[in-house]
């Protein structure tokens, strides 16, 4: 019979044991207000056309849902987050999620703020590893024109090699100082020259072990084929293979996309499929644990429990180096401070920039919690539990 590691999710105790009472009712508060998606889409709206129309709201945005899903304006303001997190055992995977940069100098701009990410993570256990976006580094408009196959430009050939440039550096960097580093996923439609490029870098820097990354969101019907050939390309070039599986973020512009343009929507039909061919791929993962290093990004319970009993049946200690559990800052603490207290490797990713630059991510946790199904109302008992729980102390 198979055992079951005893870890439970809705031990909120544990779960919010970093937070003061104080930031519990702020999260209540916060989740309310997104497990409303009338409420959740008016408070956006606003919040956006504040920003854009210069209104004093920053402080507000700053002191609410940027306070719980960030770590701050800057790598410096974000010490205390991740201090907090490390005391709990769990890692900051450090996120420059500014996002709005459109010409060459808003790219160098970004770089330079990825590599001093890793310069902080250097050397220190509390930050595990960093990550960045292709998109913060290139625009999308020319990513789509390399992965359609049309010819460019002298000047658009330029510009993806200043791209290519901007990634080898981090690379490089993370590779110098032994950190690794994590290249997000992004649409469909531009994510061809970003795996090429990704792959580029695995066999230049996973020789002896994973520095670098590559993100797979298994709701793509065709990402465990992805998945399977990734992996024959490191046995065949003899690296080793650094994979980070999440879902998917863009489900709506995906549907949109496809069905505007007329070809077959590339995502799974529903959430079954996509749930199973995420925890298969995990399956996959541990059972090539030699050359594959896995961050499983998930806020699926099951799928966690799931990488749990794999790594008992594969005789995996629970803080295998090469197996990390990872979810977003102020969500799915549960998930995260439990498997942490069981001594299983934990990071959140937390993502910090300018309030006004940060905008799009927060709008897209947002609509993340709205629309997924029970999430935010699954967040919301845990949290009201927690409160009744202090309360009759």
């Amino acid at each position: 019979m198979e055992t079951v590691p005893q870890i439970h999710f809705d031990n909120t105790e544990v779960a919010f044991s970093y937070k003061s009472d104080k930031e519990l009712k702020k999260a209540n508060f916060i989740f309310s207000l997104v497990n409303n998606p009338w409420v959740s889409g008016i408070a956006t709206g606003l919040a956006k056309a504040g920003l854009t129309l210069r209104l004093p709201v920053k402080g507000l945005i700053r002191s609410t849902v940027f306070s719980h899903f960030c770590g701050g304006e800057t790598i410096d303001q974000s010490d205390r987050t991740i201090q907090t997190l490390n005391r709990f055992h769990v890692g900051a995977i450090l996120d420059f999620s500014a996002e709005g940069a459109h010409d060459e100098d808003g790219f160098d701009h970004t770089t330079e703020e990825i590599l001093k990410t890793i310069e902080k993570a250097k050397n220190n256990p509390a930050i595990p590893f960093t990550v960045f976006k292709s998109t913060g580094l290139v625009t999308m408009a020319l990513l789509e024109k390399v992965q359609s196959g049309v010819p460019l430009t002298q000047e658009e050939k330029e510009a993806f090699q200043h791209f290519h440039d901007r990634v080898e550096r981090i690379c490089a960097r993370a590779f110098e100082n032994q950190v690794p580093v994590m290249i997000d996923a992004e649409d469909s439609w531009i994510q061809n020259p970003i795996d090429e490029v990704a792959r580029e870098m695995m066999r230049k820097y996973n020789q002896k072990q994973v520095i670098v990354f590559n993100t797979f969101q298994m709701y793509r019907k065709d990402m465990p084929d992805n998945l399977r050939n990734a992996f024959h390309d490191a046995a065949m070039h003899n690296y080793f293979l650094g994979v980070k599986m999440v879902r998917g973020a863009y489900m709506e512009k995906e549907a949109d996309r496809a069905q505007k343009m007329g070809y077959e929507n590339p995502i799974w039909p529903n959430k079954q499929a996509t749930d199973d061919a995420f925890n298969k791929s995990l399956a996959f993962c541990l059972d090539n644990k030699q050359r594959i290093s896995l961050v499983c990004g998930s806020h699926n319970e099951y799928s966690n429990q799931y990488l749990a009993i794999l790594m008992e049946k594969h005789s995996l200690k629970n803080n295998d180096n090469r197996i990390w559990f990872a979810q977003l800052l102020g969500m799915s603490d549960n998930i995260s401070f439990n498997l942490a207290k069981a001594g299983y490797n934990v990071a959140k990713y937390v993502p910090y920039g300018p309030v006004e630059l940060v905008m799009p991510y927060l709008i897209r946790r947002a609509e993340e919690n709205t629309s997924v199904a029970g999430q935010s109302s699954r967040e919301l008992t845990l949290i009201r539990k927690e409160i009744a729980r202090r309360k009759s102390k």
